[in-house]
């Protein structure tokens, strides 16, 4: 199996490193693939430029073991649609498991992503979650749940997608938002990012 953790890490910190290390670890994956995504489409534009971006996973991900940097989206000139990145690694391993990974925020607004069913026939959604999270009283998302979800994160491995996992895992207060504010403020963000990043990031010269 293979993880998958999109978004437009602008910039990637150490709560995205954090949970994606926790998954990979209790499921036993050799991987987890981080993709940048090129042009968001349910949030605002990322302030960094593509290639900052992708430089950023890069150095935040290079020391650990099993952590992938993949650039698909950024080669693309389209809208990043979830289902189209999946489609992509489904054509280049036919085989594969893969399991998207998602915070609790971002599945409760799953069924508006484009064409969620069949995203579901390209993968299993592991929801990274708060100790306490409860689904909100949203009909038709507890039915998709009940239908779909496992409590045994073993069975993922048992078939190659439509599978619902949630897991508790190590989740730092950390926003990328949060980090632009700080540096346009001029205050740290040491312990926010990995050390190369924000290197990087003066350097360049991002987000002032």
């Amino acid at each position: 199996m293979i993880g998958i953790l999109g978004g437009t890490f602008d910039p990637i910190h150490l709560g995205h490193l954090r949970t994606a290390l926790d998954v990979k670890e209790r499921l036993a994956l050799p991987e987890v693939r981080f993709i940048p995504l090129r042009f968001a489409v349910h949030r605002d534009q990322p302030g960094a430029t593509p290639e900052q971006r992708l430089e950023m996973v890069r150095l935040a991900t290079a020391e650990q073991p099993g952590f992938v940097t993949d650039d698909r989206e950024l080669r693309r000139e389209q809208p990043s649609y979830t289902l189209h990145t999946l489609q992509s690694l489904r054509a280049e391993m036919p085989s594969e498991t893969f399991c998207l990974l998602l915070g609790s925020d971002a599945y409760q607004g799953f069924l508006g992503w484009h064409q969620p069913e069949q995203i579901m026939q390209l993968a299993h959604l592991v929801v990274m979650k708060r100790p306490g999270f409860q689904l909100p009283a949203d009909p038709a998302l507890q039915a998709f749940t009940s239908d779909r979800e496992t409590p045994d994160a073993t069975t993922l491995a048992h078939q190659q997608a439509g599978l619902v996992h949630f897991m508790e895992v190590t989740l730092l207060d950390i926003s990328a938002t949060d980090i632009r504010r700080r540096i346009q403020s001029g205050t740290s963000i040491r312990y926010l990012v990995p050390d190369p990043v924000a290197q990087f990031i003066r350097q360049e010269k991002i987000y002032l």
